[in-house]
């Protein structure tokens, strides 16, 4: 199994039809099916389910499809690291990061970085909690920031921030003139959150402080990013629970208020291996922290070491 053979594969799983596939990938169909069928020899596994009307992925040909994603990623990075230190440069640190971290820092400790150690480049990856644990545990990132939750062995983590939750309000709401609310006055309001397989983090600490105010919310839409989330709020289209960094970032469009009953913050962990993570990681790590502390809009959120 080499990488062309998974680069035919990937397209025609992505395609699941021979004819575009092929044209995608620049060659002939009959050479395509070829290939797939010396790659299927090869693992001696049926991988695509195929007719004169349709191609299906088998359950071993999704397993290794998203295997073979990764493995192409990575040998595309291995090939931009090698022309890069063909050319004098140093290396490069990979970062798993959620959404939420663009508006704590992230971007400017990138640039801060990268102007300290001018022979790194940052590659930054998008994942949700448990995604980065396992890119971790893979060697596909050096370091991540993530909520606070369970983690496998041999993975350890630091805590960052803690941001407490404010209401989000659309504007006209009857409440975005006061200054803090009873979170049960919220119990008829449609809710907008995030669906818990993209972040149950957040889903359930949401869903939590509502159930301790006495309601469950009704969720009216689902959402996977903050951005989406304030700009439905925006619109009309129902209240969110939000950290109070965030809130600040979208104060423009929504009505943030404080909440009166107590309950758990939104935390932000750093991630990385217990034994022995990159010194880069470190370092950009010491850049955030340090980013943090001197940031007058964090100050209250951050976790002093």
């Amino acid at each position: 199994m080499d990488l062309k053979q998974l680069r035919y594969f990937v397209a025609v799983a992505e395609e699941l039809h021979f004819g575009r596939a092929a044209a995608r990938l620049f060659i002939s169909q009959p050479a395509l099916s070829f290939d797939i069928k010396k790659l299927e020899e090869q693992l001696g596994i049926q991988l695509l389910l195929r007719n004169n009307k349709s191609v299906k992925l088998t359950a071993a040909g999704q397993v290794l499809l998203e295997e073979a994603r990764n493995l192409l990623l990575q040998a595309e990075q291995a090939r931009r690291l090698t022309l890069r230190s063909a050319q004098g440069a140093l290396g490069r640190l990979r970062v798993g990061f959620v959404s939420s971290m663009l508006y704590r820092g992230l971007p400017q400790v990138v640039a801060d970085f990268e102007a300290r150690f001018p022979g790194m480049e940052v590659v930054l990856q998008e994942m949700n909690s448990a995604e980065q644990a396992q890119a971790l545990q893979r060697g596909q990132i050096d370091i991540g920031f993530a909520h606070r939750g369970t983690l496998p062995p041999g993975i350890g983590s630091q805590p960052l921030l803690a941001d407490p939750f404010v209401c989000c309000l659309p504007p006209g709401h009857r409440l975005a003139q006061r200054q803090r609310v009873d979170l049960a006055e919220l119990r008829d309001d449609p809710f907008i959150l995030f669906p818990r397989h993209a972040s149950p983090h957040y889903h359930d600490l949401i869903i939590a402080r509502c159930v301790a105010a006495g309601f469950s919310p009704q969720i009216r839409h689902e959402a996977r990013l903050w951005q989406t989330i304030a700009a439905m709020v925006a619109q009309g289209m129902g209240v969110a629970l939000l950290p109070q960094t965030l809130g600040r970032a979208w104060g423009r469009d929504v009505h943030c208020v404080e909440i009166e009953q107590p309950g758990a913050p939104s935390e932000i962990h750093a991630i990385l291996a217990e034994e022995n993570p990159p010194e880069a990681a470190l370092q950009f790590l010491d850049i955030l922290k340090a980013c943090l502390r001197a940031g007058a809009n964090h100050t209250e959120s951050v976790i002093k070491p």
